[in-house]
């Protein structure tokens, strides 16, 4: 059981069976010619990409961030040349999976669904109001933070200068997407549950 456990691979895998299995227990493989289950699929799916997203940019902000002043200057390479780029690949390739799939499911929604929301319609605010931030958060992670962590982890080689303030950029656009997501969770969930 351990040796299984072990691999991310086997163990997100056993998830999905884990979720198909579940789907048949229930009675719900016989909905799946319908339009309504695969717009849940592909909310299921848009969910679990933002849980990926924000939880990296929470564990950036919360954790690594915080600790890296509390770490000992010879054990730091361990975190900029090997935890954080592969955090950085996860970070950067689930917002933008979360835009894609949400973007897909805006389309399920029917015609003028993503238009209405993007021109922030009356009964569309909440939810254009969150793609909006969403939208500029994921701007800043692919062409701001990510740029510059490149610079900052040496992945890119540039001055010590340069290093610093790419360093600083990342950081201050990092916090400034950990404010954005506040209310884009909250517009989120309140055009879904009718909190607005």
């Amino acid at each position: 059981m351990a040796a299984f456990f072990s691999s991310l691979g086997k163990t997100v895998l056993a998830g999905f069976v884990l979720v198909i299995a579940l789907i048949f227990l229930m009675g719900a493989g016989g909905r799946m010619g319908e339009h309504a289950w695969w717009a849940f699929v592909m909310r299921w799916l848009h969910i679990m990409s933002g849980i990926l997203w924000v939880g990296l940019l929470y564990y950036f902000n919360f954790v690594q961030t915080p600790s890296m002043p509390k770490i000992p200057d010879e054990q730091k390479p361990a975190i900029g040349k090997v935890i954080a780029p592969t955090a950085l690949f996860w970070f950067r390739w689930a917002a933008l999976a979360t835009v894609v799939l949400g973007l897909m499911l805006a389309g399920m929604k029917g015609k003028g669904y993503l238009v209405n929301a993007l021109t922030l319609t009356p009964g569309s605010q909440a939810i254009g109001i969150g793609m909006w931030l969403a939208l500029i958060m994921a701007i800043n992670v692919w062409f701001i933070i990510w740029p510059n962590q490149k610079k900052a982890l040496g992945i890119v080689t540039v001055s010590p200068e340069e290093k610093a303030a790419a360093a600083k950029l990342a950081g201050m656009t990092s916090r400034i997407n950990t404010m954005l997501s506040i209310p884009m969770l909250f517009c989120m969930v309140a055009q879904q549950n009718g909190g607005l």
